[in-house]
């Protein structure tokens, strides 16, 4: 009898020894920063997912700025996640020409705006040459800004139009109205009253009653900003009125600056899953939301924010829900 118990314990051993390892804690790899390394290539590389680099960079002070990291510098490479190494000291300095910047995203300020109130606007274009009702970049318009505002030749204004009214997809709530910018203008020549003008850049098509407003040059690189809170939002319109939303798409959100929302915060796009009944015997409580993608918030009003799509996975839809999660 002890024998046949005997033969049983080795048989187990095998099962016995694996479960005993997997009990031990999980060993990481040591990884050294090497030229060229960037924190949007380790996420990529060692976790199979870029967008993961923000978190990296929130967690670890020693990184002050999210954009440059130092060949020598020590991360530790677990499965589910990168740290750095927390060192006495800083490695050796290095040269400016060793500094790597990861990857910004560029706002180019054509993006548009939610706006709560009718934007004032300095003047109108009132025709186009040969009465075209759609003009571009070189045409030439004609204005009702004149010598009497103070207005010379050479001064540059922006093309905008006010496009709709928006309301929350939830609540029904008026969220402002929309704006696009449709490119630049230069004065030409000058009467009293009125102007003529060159188209110098176009976004989108031109057309008379376009508005005009001071020229601000509005393109500029946007980095990631750690959040400081836990947001729910909402997407409440997009750039050119699309339903359906992708990678690379400008959507507008319910969160501004009176909800604590920066330029460069990152949220996730999520959506909740219906519970069905079919299997449920016990209180199961909600299901984890589905991540669809991510977005980059571009440019802040006071409760409504422009956002760029960086990221989708499934289809994203006008009235998708939007996370902001503390990092």
């Amino acid at each position: 009898m002890k024998k046949i118990v005997f033969a049983v314990l080795l048989s187990l051993l095998p099962l016995l020894v694996p479960l005993a390892a997997g009990a031990q804690p999980e060993k990481p790899t040591i990884y050294i920063v090497k030229k060229g390394d960037t924190l949007w290539g380790l996420s990529d590389r060692f976790l199979k997912d870029p967008f993961y680099w923000p978190n990296l960079w929130a967690r670890n002070q020693r990184i002050t700025n999210p954009h440059l990291i130092y060949p020598g510098q020590r991360v530790r490479i677990y499965p589910d996640r990168i740290e750095f190494v927390d060192e006495e000291t800083f490695p050796t300095p290095v040269q400016p020409e060793q500094i790597f910047q990861e990857r910004m995203f560029t706002a180019i300020g054509s993006e548009g705006f939610l706006l709560e109130s009718v934007l004032c606007h300095t003047g109108t274009i009132l025709q186009a040459d040969h009465d075209r009702l759609i003009v571009g970049q070189e045409d030439t318009v004609y204005t009702d800004i004149g010598m009497e505002m103070g207005a010379q030749p050479g001064d540059r204004f922006s093309i905008l139009k006010q496009v709709k009214k928006v309301y929350h997809p939830e609540s029904g709530d008026f969220m402002g109205y929309k704006f696009l910018p449709l490119g630049t203008l230069e004065l030409v020549d000058m009467e009293a009253k009125s102007s003529s003008a060159i188209i110098t850049n176009s976004y989108l098509e031109i057309s008379p009653g376009s508005m005009l407003v001071p020229y601000q040059n509005n393109r500029r690189e946007v980095t990631l900003k750690a959040a400081d809170r836990n947001l729910d939002g909402y997407i409440v319109e997009s750039r050119m009125g699309n339903i359906t939303i992708g990678t690379e798409d400008v959507v507008y959100l319910d969160l501004g600056r009176k909800q604590g929302v920066q330029s460069g915060n990152m949220l996730y796009v999520v959506r909740d899953v219906p519970l069905k009944k079919t299997f449920v015997k016990r209180d199961a409580g909600a299901l984890p939301q589905q991540v669809l993608g991510a977005l980059v918030v571009v440019e802040v009003a006071e409760n409504t924010s422009t956002a760029l799509v960086i990221k989708s996975v499934e289809t994203i839809y006008l009235g998708d829900k939007v996370k902001l999660i503390k990092n």
